[in-house]
């Protein structure tokens, strides 16, 4: 029998610690024969990221011995910031980049005892988005050079397997220069061809990338090339070659990110001259639907190669995830209903499929479908969400300014033990992803059921700018960020009370990075939330633009309709600058050494409101960047902002319910000025 209690005061099993030492970040899933590799974050390893291995007998184990230095490997790289592919597995050799001093190294899994062999030198130099090529004897690698004044260069280089390059850069080929961002090399079966992708400033890898393919000579140099396709103001993405040897890659050249097909490369023994005047790009099947995902980092991996006929592939329609085949012949699609929603990496070798995927009842994990058969190799945590009750998303879509509709997904809050007092509507929270090019997908994620467990209401918002409903629905929100994301958050809220749902005295909006920015703008701009939280978000964007790093060192000007730094619209949209509409209380959550959102924006906009006394908290992390990788600060980030709502509206103030709450639930923030 449930027990009645306030919303917001239910007793939930899922605590901070639940998030943090309890669950791992699962990334970068690829296969080698029978073998299987993924990434690992581990928040109770100081946020170390851990290769693993399952080989073809079952057996799972880290696979990297300790550095010549006697370090932990830290599979991670910093090219762009945001990082991404950090590792390449070929024939059981292993090329990684080890974060803790910046090298990449080799590894043979067959002959451990040779250990980890140094690839690069020591310095400022960064690698990432990695390809092997043993026939060679090479990496292909993107490297990002910081060690000359001004903006970082990239390019793409040729690494010798053998180590020479550790003690001597000049061994270091250069393949590709003078653009730049180049990223995705990708070696065809025969090893006559690469395929590279490259943008130019100010455009974003969504904005007008373009694809290239280039012969290899026997020392890894490229000969004859040609532009495939992209470059003209549409974008391409992941590259991927058959098995013969023709490429499929994603472009947006009809408005969603569909797969298409090239073919008429030569290969290996045929004739090649002008093979460039050849090629055939054509569509693989047309779709309303979204096929790749935005390339914030390196090495996205939405489908891959099934057999000779098919390729095997995740697709979205109003961002729910698929899975099917794709007959190359025909472009005949064929879903495949396993149970299981991809998210973020489908890879196949030898008639099986892994991917990383989730649904409405689990979190994500590493899941295998082979001869008919679905086997979950490795699960994100140890939790069993039935017996504390799930909330499960409802798609929802609501119209907003301009005549447009929004979309996202509202979560209520749901308990197996608990439910509201009768005549009580739910606090509500909005929200926000960053990006903000980026997408808020549905499954079952600990991150809102933390909250809807609590007896909070959430609503996921997939605003105008978001991905997985058109280029068209993404680029609404240029030269109007700020504005059109306030406006679908703002309406969505008002459409679940206008439905009943929730309690319009007590909404609150959240959101991190630009999410962080789209909450400070709603807060100076709508009367309709009472409490908000930004997680290093964006205060001044005059200080951005002059100290944020390369890869989005034009996409503010992108967003705001004008690469001006000194044009009016950026003070203007700077919450900064308009402290004193701020008439609700605010957290302000930040990283120390945070290379992107710098610490200086929340501080001096927590100095600001603390003189012109508003009610406001700020918490600063020491050693955190651009999102929390610690567990004890990851922890103390969940306390300081359920402590903030609970404060904000006196919930739980005289109710017992309150008192059973977790002992991880006891850290109180110190809200400045909160009346």
């Amino acid at each position: 029998m449930s027990t009645t209690a306030p919303f917001g005061t239910w007793p939930s099993p899922i605590t901070p610690g639940t998030i943090t030492t309890r669950t791992v970040l699962l990334s970068q899933v690829r296969v080698d024969g029978g073998d299987t590799y993924w990434v690992e974050q581990r928040a109770s390893q100081a946020g170390r990221n851990v290769l693993l291995r399952r080989d073809g007998d079952g057996q799972t184990g880290e696979v990297l011995p300790l550095t010549p230095a006697d370090e932990l490997v830290d599979v991670r790289t910093r090219v762009h910031e945001y990082g991404g592919k950090a590792y390449a597995v070929d024939g059981g050799i292993i090329v990684v980049s080890h974060a803790g001093d910046g090298r990449l190294y080799r590894y043979d899994v067959a002959h451990r005892l040779r250990g980890l062999v140094p690839l690069t030198i020591y310095g400022d130099v960064r690698h990432g988005d990695l390809e092997i090529d043993t026939g060679r004897g090479l990496v292909y690698a993107v490297r990002e050079d910081h060690r000359g004044e001004g903006e970082a260069v990239n390019t793409l280089v040729a690494i010798p397997l053998d180590g020479s390059a550790a003690r001597d850069d000049s061994r270091v080929r250069t393949l590709v220069s003078g653009t730049d961002f180049v990223v995705a090399p990708t070696l065809s079966p025969d090893g006559e061809h690469l395929a590279w992708i490259t943008w130019d400033h100010p455009g974003m890898p969504w904005d007008n990338a373009s694809l290239h393919v280039g012969d290899l000579g026997p020392d890894g140099s490229i000969g004859e090339q040609a532009l495939v396709d992209g470059g003209d103001g549409y974008s391409v993405s992941e590259p991927r070659w058959t098995e013969e040897c023709e490429l499929v890659h994603g472009s947006n050249a009809s408005g969603f990110w569909n797969l298409y097909r090239t073919e008429g490369f030569p290969v290996r023994g045929t004739n090649r001259p002008a093979w460039s005047e050849n090629l055939r790009t054509r569509p693989l099947h047309p779709a309303e639907a979204t096929f790749t995902n935005p390339a914030w980092q390196l090495g996205p991996h939405s489908f891959d190669v099934l057999d000779a006929e098919h390729i095997i592939t995740s697709w979205a329609r109003d961002a729910v995830s698929h899975l099917g085949t794709i007959r190359l012949a025909n472009g005949e699609l064929e879903e495949w209903n396993v149970g299981w929603q991809p998210i973020g990496n489908v890879a196949s070798s030898a008639g099986r499929v892994v991917m990383l995927a989730s649904n409405e009842m689990a979190m994500p994990s590493i899941v295998e479908v082979k001869n008919g058969t679905v086997q979950v190799l490795r699960g994100s945590g140890e939790f069993e969400p039935e017996d504390i009750g799930v909330s499960f998303p409802d798609p929802v879509s609501w119209p907003t300014s301009d005549g447009a509709s929004a979309h996202g997904f509202y979560y209520p809050p749901t308990s197996a033990s608990h439910v509201g007092s009768e005549g009580e509507l739910p606090p509500l929270i909005v929200n926000v992803h960053g990006g903000p090019t980026a997408t808020a997908v549905p499954g079952y994620d600990l991150r809102i059921q933390y909250w809807t467990s609590r007896g909070f209401a959430y609503l996921d918002v997939n605003y105008r700018g978001s991905m997985g409903y058109g280029t068209g629905y993404r680029k609404a929100l240029e030269g109007k960020w700020g504005i059109y994301d306030v406006d679908d958050c703002v309406s969505g809220a008002q459409h679940l009370v206008d439905a009943g749902l929730v309690d319009p005295r007590r909404i609150a909006i959240r959101g991190g990075s630009a999410g962080g920015f789209t909450v400070l703008s709603a807060i100076t701009r709508s009367s309709v939330f009472t409490a908000a939280s930004s997680c290093f978000g964006v205060t001044d964007l005059k200080r951005l633009v002059r100290t944020t790093h390369k890869f989005e060192s034009h996409y503010i000007g992108q967003l705001m309709g004008t690469q001006d730094i000194d044009d009016p619209v950026l003070d203007e949209r700077s919450p900064i600058n308009h402290i004193e509409n701020i008439g609700v209380p605010l957290l302000l959550i930040q990283g120390s050494e945070d290379p992107i959102v710098p610490a200086e924006q929340a501080t001096a906009m927590y100095e600001a409101l603390k003189a012109a006394g508003a009610p406001v908290a700020l918490e600063v992390f020491q050693g955190e960047g651009h999102g929390f990788r610690l567990a004890a600060n990851i922890r103390r980030r969940y306390e300081a902002e359920l402590s903030f709502y609970r404060q904000v509206w006196n919930i739980g103030g005289s109710c017992p319910e309150a008192e059973r709450r977790s002992e991880e639930d006891t850290f109180m923030v110190k809200v400045e000025n909160l009346r």
